[in-house]
């Protein structure tokens, strides 16, 4: 069994304490493969705020983490910044790789930088990205569970969140379906759900997932749901069986701890790719 668990949207700037607190825990006990970190780490990309971040990271104890920014992570009133240097208060924390990679027998996440200087908020992946993300995709190892990280969500479910969509999603979405992508995570609008690509687009070549998470410890909660994170657990049995269970876990007030609060089993293709 292989245990990711997905933080998004901490915004530290933010962050509650004992949410903060909270979160370290959960990590301590389900002692996850990998962390996920998908975007807006900070609130105003400061460095103070990246420090905090990162500090947190180290305290979680996961051997591994993936990190990508988000549109929040890159500096919004110095446009000097915004322009010329724009990811190094990012980079000083989380290295100067934006797109990490990472690669073990069960597992093939593939990060991306959605995040551009002359947007605000939106987010765009180019053909340029759809195409490398795919090629890797196809090397992929039939036992490995094959999982894209973008910032902003490829699908949603309130129309009042469609002006959030990444742009480029509708090239990308067949493009990596075709290629043997199982799974794209995302963030940004601080709302958790799970939807079936494969039931909004009729012709995707295999099932495909989107998988959001909530904003982790932030203030900034939405749509009466709170913080939230994700875990993925991925279990490969044989050549032709490969389950993956989401479950979402909520911080509870009340006890100040995270609880599982919804558990769904996604049933995942078998092959590597169409071809």
């Amino acid at each position: 069994m292989t245990v990711l668990l997905q933080i998004s949207d901490t915004h530290f700037g933010t962050e509650q304490a004992p949410v903060v607190e909270a979160l370290v825990r959960l990590a301590h006990e389900q002692a996850p493969d990998l962390v996920v970190l998908s975007g807006d780490i900070t609130q105003r990309a400061r460095r103070k705020q990246f420090r905090a971040a990162r500090a947190f990271v180290d305290r979680l104890g996961v051997a591994v983490t993936l990190a990508i920014p988000g549109n929040h992570d890159i500096p919004l009133f110095d446009m000097a910044a915004r322009l010329f240097y724009p990811y190094a208060n990012y980079s000083t924390e989380f290295g100067t790789d934006l797109e990490p990679v990472f690669e073990s027998d069960q597992l093939l996440v593939i990060a991306l930088n959605t995040t551009r200087f002359y947007r605000h908020t939106d987010g765009e992946v180019s053909t340029e990205q759809i195409e490398r993300v795919a090629q890797r995709l196809e090397q992929a190892a039939p036992s490995q569970l094959r999982i894209v990280v973008t910032h902003q969500p490829v699908a949603v479910t309130r129309a009042q969140d469609e002006t959030n969509l990444l742009h480029g999603r509708l090239e990308a979405i067949p493009r990596w379906a075709q290629a043997g992508a199982d799974i794209i995570l995302g963030g940004h609008i601080h709302l958790p759900y799970v939807l079936a690509l494969h039931e909004r687009f009729a012709d995707l070549a295999r099932k495909v997932w989107a998988i959001q998470a909530g904003t982790a410890v932030s203030s900034r909660v939405r749509h009466e749901v709170g913080n939230s994170v994700n875990l993925i657990r991925y279990n490969k049995q044989g050549d032709q069986h490969r389950s993956a269970v989401i479950e979402r876990w909520d911080y509870l007030t009340t006890e100040k701890k995270f609880r599982a609060v919804e558990i769904k089993n996604l049933d995942i293709d078998s092959s590597t790719n169409s071809a």
